[in-house]
C-alpha cells in the first residue's frame, strides 16, 4: 500500500471531507437539480435512521433535524471511504471512481435490503437524479480530501 497510513487522524480528515462534500451536494440539489427536476426534499436519510436506529422523531422539526444529521453522517462515511482509498494509493479521479462505485452500490443494496428502496420501480429520471447527486458528492468529497491530504 502506497498511500498515507490509515490512522484515526486520516480517517478524521476523510470525515471532514465527507461533510464538505455533503454540503456541496446539498447546495447542488437545492439550487440546481431540484429547480430543474421539480423534485422536493428527500427524507430518505431520516427513514434510514428510523429503520436502523429505531429513531422516532416527534414532529416535522425533529424529523428534519434527524434527516440532516443522518444525511451528513452518511456523507462522513463517504469521506472515510476516501481515506481508505488513499491508503491504497488511490487519489483524484481513480479514487472517485472506486469510492463512488463501492459506496453507491453498497448504499443501494443496503437500503433495498432494509426495504427502503425499490430500484426496479425507479424511473430513468429518478435513477439519473440519484446517480448525479451522489456523483457530485463523491467528486466534491474527493477534491476536499485530496486538498486536506496534501496540506
Amino acid at each position: 500500500m502506497s498511500g498515507r497510513p490509515l490512522t484515526p487522524s486520516n480517517i478524521g480528515r476523510g470525515v471532514i471531507a465527507g461533510f464538505a462534500g455533503t454540503a456541496v451536494m446539498t447546495t447542488f440539489q437545492k439550487f440546481v437539480e431540484m429547480p430543474i427536476t421539480g423534485r422536493g426534499d428527500s427524507d430518505a436519510p431520516a427513514k434510514f435512521a428510523q429503520r436502523v436506529l429505531r429513531a422516532d422523531p416527534q414532529g416535522a422539526q425533529e424529523r428534519r433535524r434527524l434527516n440532516y444529521a443522518t444525511h451528513f453522517a452518511l456523507g462522513g462515511m463517504w469521506g472515510a471511504a476516501f481515506a481508505i482509498a488513499g491508503r491504497a494509493g488511490l487519489h483524484g479521479q481513480k479514487a472517485v471512481a472506486v469510492v463512488f462505485a463501492t459506496v453507491y452500490t453498497g448504499d443501494v443494496l443496503l437500503n433495498t435490503a432494509l426495504g427502503l428502496y425499490e430500484p426496479s420501480s425507479w424511473s430513468k429520471k429518478d435513477l439519473l437524479i440519484d446517480v448525479v447527486d451522489k456523483l457530485v458528492q463523491a467528486q466534491a468529497t474527493g477534491v476536499v480530501f485530496d486538498r486536506i491530504r496534501r496540506a
